[in-house]
């Protein structure tokens, strides 16, 4: 099982090309094929505990996936959102078989500054020693926890009989999250919620205000 988990990444990569191929196939997609595979996907959903919420939900999901060659997400069978994050401890993980993740519930209110190091969380709208703002949570779950995961979907030794060699580690999962949140963040997207793209000037100039 891979977690996100707080304290940094475990597991050291194996050799997964982080030059992914699937990164230049943007222009040369079936869109309507990848629409029907994005409705195939399953989603349950676990009531939280008291005091604990799900921030994201299967729209959201499918935003992303839709924004995705199929390519990279083609093993993916279910998304789970459960509350077994363990306080905020753990924000997602992957099944042995690569097939399904999980995204954990966590409290209303929420700092996860712990989890970005040597990064700044103004990337998501949000500032270190605060609460962080909803949308800079979502923003965070879906553009880094789910795209990481994912990265742990991706085979960097197809001869290998173990998961761990045979998928991308932690290492490598982080690396392709960052670049497909960079590519996806490139230009600006088209949608009514704010958390498919990076924060605007105002959002930012609203954080620095304490008003966010």
């Amino acid at each position: 099982m891979c977690d996100w988990v707080a304290g940094g990444l475990q597991n050291r990569p194996v050799g997964f090309d982080s030059s992914h191929p699937c990164l230049n196939r943007l222009e040369t997609r079936d869109w309507r094929l990848e629409e029907r595979m994005v409705r195939k996907v399953k989603y349950t959903y676990t009531q939280p505990r008291e005091l604990r919420r799900h921030y994201i939900n299967e729209d959201d999901v499918q935003v992303l996936l839709g924004r995705l060659p199929s390519e990279v997400w083609s093993r993916l069978r279910e998304v789970h959102f459960n509350d077994r994050g363990f306080g905020a401890r753990r924000l997602g993980y992957t099944n042995r078989g690569r097939r399904e993740i999980a995204v954990c519930a966590l409290p209303p209110n929420v700092s996860l500054s712990r989890y970005l190091v040597r990064r700044s969380p103004r990337a998501f709208g949000a500032v270190r020693g605060v609460q962080w703002p909803e949308r800079a949570v979502r923003r965070f779950l879906l553009y880094d926890v789910f795209l990481h995961e994912l990265g742990h979907f991706q085979i960097v030794d197809e001869k290998a009989k173990n998961d761990r060699r045979r998928f991308a580690g932690e290492t490598k999962a982080q690396e392709f999250a960052d670049k497909w949140r960079a590519r996806l963040w490139e230009e600006p997207f088209d949608h009514a919620d704010p958390v498919h793209n990076p924060p605007s000037a105002l959002e930012l100039e609203l954080l620095a205000a304490g008003v966010a």
